[in-house]
């Protein structure tokens, strides 16, 4: 990206069935997003223009071929294919989940070739994407495969910003894979998050306890004692300022939160019912950790209102302006880092004898 070109912004379309379009295309209807960025969507002109006459959009697009021939100030579709898809809104079906999965890779390799500066996808369903070629749980685990970097699960939103221990596992296996080598990578990828993503100096971290009452001294489970606080306590001895753990039950309720840049919790459950009980909607999936920047929306497919025109765009949005502010961040910081301001302290002149 030049000084004077937007920054551009990636977009993989997600489950074609679901809202993914939908909101893609609700976000750039307005046409001062252009002011900011410029969209690349991995997909079809016909898909995209199916998807245009469906919802009775006022939009047009700039159909390209090859990423060279991206148009700054236009919405471009990068034909992934060509051929006709059947969308029927609101189905799990496996056309759907094929045709997700090769826009994301589209996505992801332009990501990687630095084609695109940032990456947003729209919602895919975890199941009907499955195959022998992608066998993943989500869009996580399949950009830790492709990126460098300690990926994490990083939910935020104006106010609140919600790490994950562990993310898509089952909650019985959850506690067995928490080691304090986990905790320590975690907590390690969220503090240089905050650093080097979010412009924040001193980063103030809390962190809740894995069980009940933190484990009320070993009667409703030890692995708090055993395993958590003395990981907490190398981390503190390593300067980092991290509290807890807190029981996670009263945290977010009697607004402790608000105390702290980042909150750690242990599953996925966890963290993520207070977070979208108080931010659903306005919230955002980062994923933080990796050398490319990948944000998405805070909720899923939304079949059940699929080409209704009913979704909100405003996650999906929301998601666009956090991958466009961490680019910054990150850049500036990196500039920084390489070009640091030398001080030059100049020598008082000396005083002459009277």
């Amino acid at each position: 990206m030049s000084k004077n070109e937007k920054i551009i912004l990636g977009i993989s379309i997600g489950d074609l069935n679901g809202i993914g379009s939908e909101i893609v295309l609700k976000t750039f209807e307005d046409p001062r997003m252009l002011e900011f960025c410029t969209p690349v969507l991995f997909a079809s002109v016909k898909l995209m223009s199916f998807y245009k006459k469906a919802f009775e959009m006022d939009i047009s697009f700039q159909g390209i071929d090859h990423m060279d021939e991206v148009i700054h100030k236009k919405i471009n579709v990068l034909n992934v294919w060509k051929e006709p898809v059947d969308v029927e809104f609101g189905k799990e079906t496996a056309i759907a989940g094929t045709y997700a999965i090769r826009s994301l890779k589209a996505a992801v390799d332009a990501l990687k070739k630095d084609k695109i500066d940032v990456l947003v996808t729209a919602p895919i369903n975890k199941s009907n994407i499955q195959s022998s070629e992608f066998n993943f749980p989500g869009h996580t685990d399949f950009l830790t495969s492709e990126l460098k970097g300690d990926s994490l699960m990083f939910m935020i939103s104006e106010n609140l910003r919600v790490g994950l221990l562990t993310d898509h596992v089952p909650v019985k296996d959850a506690p067995s894979k928490i080691t304090r080598e986990l905790i320590d990578k975690k907590i390690n990828t969220i503090h240089t998050a905050l650093i080097e993503d979010f412009g924040i100096i001193r980063p103030k971290i809390a962190v809740l306890g894995i069980n009940p009452h933190t484990g009320d001294n070993g009667v409703i489970g030890n692995e708090d004692d055993a395993i958590l606080r003395p990981a907490l306590d190398n981390i503190r001895n390593n300067g980092k300022l991290v509290l807890g753990p807190y029981a996670a039950d009263s945290f977010f309720g009697s607004g402790n939160y608000k105390n702290f840049d980042a909150i750690v919790a242990a599953y996925h459950d966890q963290g993520l019912i207070p977070f979208k009980t108080l931010a659903f909607g306005q919230g955002v999936n980062f994923t933080a950790g990796l050398n490319k920047i990948r944000t998405s929306p805070d909720h899923g497919t939304a079949y059940d209102i699929a080409g209704k025109n009913m979704a909100n765009e405003g996650s999906f949005k929301e998601a666009v302006f956090v991958a466009l502010s961490i680019f910054k961040n990150r850049t500036d910081y990196h500039t920084m880092a390489k070009n640091p301001l030398k001080i030059t302290i100049k020598k008082s002149p000396s005083k002459k004898n009277s």
